[in-house]
């Protein structure tokens, strides 16, 4: 398994897989570790998960260039993921025990009753690799402190930043077992979440990947996270502060270059502002750095991998052969790398790729609508829900707009984003479960009702 440096397209290192009896002991190990990590006190996971973020932080500018180095991300914004990557632990090492403790629940004046949550066992983990710190921890901090063990599948083009996360766990003092990663072909992990030594599975990735990985695991009776793609809307109302819509929405739309499954995708402006709007889009998306990632100046760096600039090259030609006009950009860069140039269209028929399909790249669609009801129509028209923001000056018109937009989260007047402290998911086919606050760290735990009557039975 091989990675690649997607700025200049050279060969970074070579990994070996694991084979079937590697596998089978990794799985094992995993089994063994759960039933003494799962006995420890919480206090001691939460401490334990609290180091963590005291390594990612002490070697922060290692980790960014890593990340850097094998899937093109700004550096500025590689650093700022391994900040995060430390928050999402520090968060659950002071939480943890608190989202967790018994919950009592008053049924009979002479009974003892309550929900207890309890680990499951071990977590198979498939992550992507946009954000191959972030993703992988924001599971690992919740998963752990509850008192599972994680078996992690990670992408393969950053097959180093998972090398390098089960390094930085074993760093902070978590146990062999506890946290292991496998180098393996796709067809592994339908073998191990069929495995019995395997209680669950939690992916992030394509629609594809998420139904395929969703039948393997029903089939099994194992349960499931899915967090998949999404086409976000940016709803533009004829009220909306327009120039730092144009500025938030050029960084939500580029930020990661453009790969992120809650990036703003669809820009749907009311007809009043539309062509103000516009001009201050296409300027600020025309002003971006577009280069070396490991310059502090650039602001978008090359796709992450060949293969995904050609798929982001088919879908934008398929959408200008379908009538979409190119306002901006509309191709790749003659550069080596790569590189796929900011990009915005207009003119977007419903049926074309911009308008219906996931862009993972710094490609914007705009779409003109007569009022506001049209653009809840537009925005809900999509098989995804991930995220959704709307720009409004009234924010009780942003509140009510927050209940008719189908999206896992919507936000009014910012950028869409993850936070430890809020549950992150989507609805439709963007998944099901959620991430994150106290929702993510009960998603695999058994929510136990315990009853205790006394022994002469409770009276009448």
């Amino acid at each position: 398994m091989q990675t690649v440096d997607p700025t200049t397209e050279s060969p970074l290192q070579t990994y070996a897989e694991h084979d079937a009896g590697e596998l089978d002991a990794a799985l094992d190990d995993a089994a063994a570790a759960f039933e003494s990590w799962s006995g420890r006190d919480i206090t001691e996971r939460q401490a334990l998960v609290d180091s963590v973020a005291d390594v990612l932080r002490e070697n922060k500018d290692e980790y960014a260039a890593l990340m850097t180095e094998e899937m093109g991300k700004p550096v500025d914004q590689a650093r700022s993921e391994v900040e995060k990557c430390a928050w999402v632990c520090e968060y659950y090492a002071e939480h943890a025990a608190e989202f967790l403790q018994d919950e009592r629940v008053g049924v009979h004046p002479q009974a003892k009753t309550k929900v207890a949550y309890e680990p499951l066992g071990p977590l198979l983990a498939v992550m992507p690799w946009n954000y191959p710190f972030w993703q992988v921890l924001r599971v690992a901090a919740p998963t752990l402190a509850a008192g599972n063990v994680m078996l992690l599948k990670h992408a393969p083009n950053v097959t180093g930043c998972a090398k390098v996360l089960e390094d930085v766990l074993h760093e902070a003092g978590i146990p062999e077992g506890v946290f292991q990663t496998l180098v393996v072909e796709p067809d592994a992990v339908h073998d191990a979440i069929a495995d019995d030594r395997v209680a669950a599975v939690t992916l992030t990735g394509s629609v594809r990947a998420g139904s395929a990985v969703a039948e393997t695991a029903g089939k099994h009776l194992k349960p499931s996270v899915l967090e998949l793609g999404g086409s976000d809307p940016f709803v533009v109302l004829g009220d909306a502060p327009l120039d730092r819509a144009a500025r938030v929405g050029v960084d939500a739309r580029t930020k990661n270059n453009g790969q992120a499954c809650i990036a703003a995708k669809r820009f749907i402006v009311v007809d009043d502002v539309y062509e103000e709007f516009k001009e201050r889009f296409v300027a600020e998306m025309d002003a971006l750095t577009v280069g070396d990632p490991t310059a502090p100046e650039t602001d978008v760096g090359p796709l992450a991998r060949e293969d995904l600039l050609e798929t982001l090259e088919e879908q934008v030609q398929a959408s200008v052969d379908a009538g979409a006009d190119v306002l901006l950009g509309g191709e790749p860069l003659d550069r080596e790398g790569y590189f796929y140039a900011p990009t915005v269209l207009e003119n977007v028929p419903a049926t074309a790729p911009a308008a219906c399909d996931e862009l993972f790249g710094p490609v914007a669609s705009l779409f003109r609508v007569p009022d506001e009801a049209a653009a809840v129509e537009l925005a809900n028209d999509t098989e995804y829900g991930l995220g959704a923001s709307v720009w409004t000056s009234d924010l009780d018109r942003a509140e009510r707009l927050t209940g008719e937009l189908e999206a896992g989260a919507v936000f009014a007047n910012e950028l869409v984003s993850s936070d430890p402290r809020l549950p992150f998911g989507g609805v439709k086919n963007s998944g099901y479960g959620r991430e994150l606050a106290t929702q993510g760290i009960r998603e695999f735990t058994n929510e136990k009702t315990v009853w205790l009557s006394p022994p002469d039975g409770l009276d009448d």
